[in-house]
């Protein structure tokens, strides 16, 4: 039954996170990769506020599984931050590859707190 949830958060998480990546790339004409720093910034922010909910009582093991590895797991991607990282550095970016490792760290772990407080302001 687990591998259901996840299965489920993953088919909602891997096309929200292509559509997201396109959508906020087409907006943006520079070499920076705005879409993948979205969707994991979106992610970290979703399961950030997510395990606030969960340390609440707020939400269940079942709802963490679907949202936190299944949606979460496929919306975000270490891969292809890392991928475009490497690309920008090769092909001589490296102040935008080293603003997008920091910047994606540090948005990261913002989101993360954010959605933590969030949830716990809620559901104290």
């Amino acid at each position: 039954m687990n591998w259901l949830l996840v299965l489920a958060g993953a088919a909602v998480g891997a096309p929200l996170r292509f559509l997201t990546d396109r959508a906020v790339q087409r907006r943006h004409d520079t070499v920076f990769p705005w879409g993948t720093f979205a969707v994991n910034v979106l992610g970290c922010l979703v399961l950030g506020t997510l395990t606030g909910a969960a340390a609440a009582g707020a939400a269940s093991s079942h709802v963490s599984l679907a949202l936190g590895t299944g949606l979460c797991g496929a919306l975000t991607t270490y891969s292809t931050f890392s991928y475009e990282t490497l690309r920008l550095a090769e092909g001589g970016a490296r102040f935008f590859a080293a603003v997008n490792a920091v910047a994606s760290v540090v948005a990261g772990l913002g989101a993360v707190l954010v959605g933590i407080t969030c949830a716990e302001a809620l559901w104290a």
